[in-house]
């Protein structure tokens, strides 16, 4: 086994031939998502599966919309693939709880799970359940031209509130769309909640009492965040399509300079920054609650996993680790021009100052968890995506978002008593 120091050089772990290269399984089934974040991952993967030699590994590129649900219900009718990508967190963590996941111990080396750096969110029970793949800085991002066009300066984002709302006035003055993207799909719904929320929380536990019953998004400082959206509408900040656009095609709005600032994701900004010569800045949510997690930069990361029911565990695990090793950690940077997860990846060799600046913050300096990744998938379809689409669009206030957001909590803690007690021990797990 051998892991990554450096691009292209690794230092041995071990005196054994590594996992990937011996004898495995004829034919592997990975489903994968990522391309619609990392543009050039498709051909990683492509690449990734032709060189592979110990079995033949067929991928599919999951739509955003079924991630979840396609896998679950593969899972439950013994269909599942071999290997899964998975989101962070719930997102898999319910998988967890359902048994259509099984943990890497013991499958995959101690230490490539640990050098992969799957995140904190990842272990439930002393066992993880993911590799990290790729690492997901959770950003805002601004267009510098649009900055300039307004009279504002582009070297300095806006930290607090009050100063971002006096950019969003000189925006629009300059006829910019001062803030926004898509939401037509909801996603971005999802992206603020877990900025906009961190401003009012001091840990990841905090969040998770919301849904085990111990807090209430009916209490002011819980939905605040539904309020500033409430705010935004009215000044009549957001781009006029957003709710006609979608999440990733919104982004383009922001680098196109169509749109001056908005959400976006880290792993976005090497291609994007190239497309404007340098012209996009990296931001934190501005400030304006007063829990411990306001002000902090959000990390992420994607991974992948084993269904409980692989056919052959071993050899999805082989390539998990082949995933891993410093050729493949090379390739993938060189195909994608981000970075992977593995701790031990030399990232001296990001040159664009832009994305050199927003790693030195995001990913090397201390951050906070992604708190949309600890929501219940019913609350997620039933009150985290509908909620913001809905104050958006005018439809209801900040503070009926946050009575819709207590009503789904409620129901779906009556209807689930033991995911309930799952996610009271996830919580010990993080900390709160």
């Amino acid at each position: 086994m051998r892991t990554s120091a450096a691009a292209g050089a690794g230092v041995a772990l071990g005196g054994m031939l590594p996992a990937w290269r011996a004898r495995a399984a004829t034919e592997l089934n990975m489903w994968w998502w990522g391309e619609q974040e990392l543009p050039g991952l498709q051909a990683f993967v492509d690449d990734s599966v032709k060189k592979y030699t110990a079995a033949t590994v067929k991928p599919m590129l999951q739509d955003t919309a079924v991630v979840i649900s396609q896998f679950q219900t593969a899972a439950a009718s013994g269909e599942a693939p071999d290997i899964q990508f998975l989101w962070n967190g719930i997102y898999h963590m319910e998988s967890v709880w359902l048994g259509y996941l099984q943990p890497l111990n013991g499958l995959v080396s101690d230490e490539v799970i640990q050098a992969s750096n799957p995140t904190l969110l990842s272990n439930f029970g002393g066992n993880t359940y993911r590799v990290g793949w790729y690492p997901l800085p959770m950003i805002w991002i601004y267009n510098k031209d649009a900055f300039d066009k307004a009279g504002l300066d582009a070297d300095k984002a806006p930290q607090t509130w009050d100063e971002f709302l006096a950019a969003c006035e000189k925006l629009k003055s300059a006829s910019i769309a001062p803030v926004g993207g898509g939401i037509q799909d909801g996603y971005w719904g999802e992206w603020y909640f877990g900025h906009a929320l961190a401003q009012n929380v001091d840990s990841a536990g905090e969040t998770i009492g919301l849904f085990t019953g111990e807090r209430d998004f009916r209490e002011p400082k819980y939905h605040e965040h539904w309020v500033k959206l409430e705010e935004l509408r009215k000044a009549g900040f957001f781009n006029p399509e957003i709710s006609s656009t979608e999440l990733y095609p919104g982004i383009d709005l922001i680098v196109a300079g169509k749109v001056g600032m908005g959400l976006s994701v880290g792993s976005r900004v090497p291609a994007d920054s190239k497309a404007t010569n340098g012209r996009i800045g990296t931001m934190v949510m501005p400030v304006y609650g007063k829990g411990k997690l306001a002000g902090q930069p959000i990390f992420d990361s994607q991974g992948l996993g084993i269904p409980a029911k692989a056919k052959d565990p071993k050899a999805a695990a082989a390539f998990l680790e082949y995933l891993q090793s410093p050729d493949r950690l090379k390739a993938l940077h060189e195909l994608t021009g981000w970075i992977p997860a593995n701790k031990n990846f030399d990232v001296s060799v990001l040159t664009d100052p832009t994305v050199r600046d927003m790693w030195q913050r995001w990913g090397l300096s201390p951050n906070i968890p992604y708190l949309s990744n600890l929501v219940p998938g019913q609350f997620y379809e039933q009150a985290l995506l509908p909620t913001a689409q809905q104050v958006v669009e005018g439809k209801i206030t900040g503070e009926q978002a946050g009575e819709l957001a207590y009503n789904v909590a409620k129901e779906w803690r009556d209807f689930n008593p033991d995911i309930v007690e799952n996610y009271q021990k996830w919580a010990v797990d993080l900390g709160g």
